[in-house]
């Protein structure tokens, strides 16, 4: 098996090697943190250092992983994955057996499919996106870079979410629905009718 490192060391690392133990496609040669961070191992895996270290130790281990979390704001995921591709890493699409991904869908490079999500026939998937536990992907969807569906989320038929978007725990998309760009859904809510770029909603509409 191939070796990846991991860009993070917090809550959604421990979660994004989980979801790689189980797959068994890739041993985890160790945790790139922030150059703060002060623990030695992340879940057993060493932190092999920070961002500066990053050309060396891609000439070891060139898959690596954005295994960072992403709520209010996508710019920490992107700059990393940016980083990243310019440094000629390359960037596998993780998916847990636990999951189911139809083989009609389309997923982009450093995308992580969580525990229990699914995914439906002709849905797209953009690069560096969390599709997150038991999250519902259906039939014709299209998520663009960057995006986070969170744990629960059911994003119905033909839904179209702009880059950097985030789709909170539990929230429930109306098919045809379109978000815009870097819009923030929180946690629960039902949506009804187009959000646009940059909003954030935290009332049902």
């Amino acid at each position: 098996m191939k070796n990846i490192l991991l860009f993070g060391g917090g809550g959604h690392c421990h979660a994004c090697i989980d979801v790689i133990e189980t797959e068994n496609r890739f041993v985890i040669a160790g945790v790139v943190a922030h150059s703060i961070y002060t623990v030695q191992a992340v879940l057993g895996y060493s932190i092999l250092g920070s961002d500066d270290q990053l050309p060396t130790l891609l000439k070891k281990t060139k898959n690596a992983l954005v295994a960072v979390g992403q709520i209010k704001s996508p710019n920490t995921r992107i700059r990393l994955y940016d980083l990243l591709k310019s440094c000629g890493a390359e960037l596998p699409i993780i998916k847990s057996p636990n999951g189911y991904c139809s083989s009609h869908a389309t997923v982009g490079e450093g995308s992580i499919l969580m525990h229990g999500s699914l995914i439906n026939a002709r849905a797209v998937i953009g690069a560096n996106c969390i599709i997150n536990s038991q999250a519902l992907i259906e039939h014709d969807v299209v998520v663009s870079d960057h995006c986070h569906i969170s744990t629960g989320a059911r994003v119905n038929g033909g839904v179209r979410i702009g880059s950097g978007s985030f789709i909170g725990s539990g929230v429930v998309v109306k098919e045809g629905v379109e978000i815009g760009d870097h819009a923030v859904i929180a946690a629960g809510q039902i949506v009804l009718k187009d959000i646009p770029s940059g909003a954030i909603l935290k009332g049902n509409s």
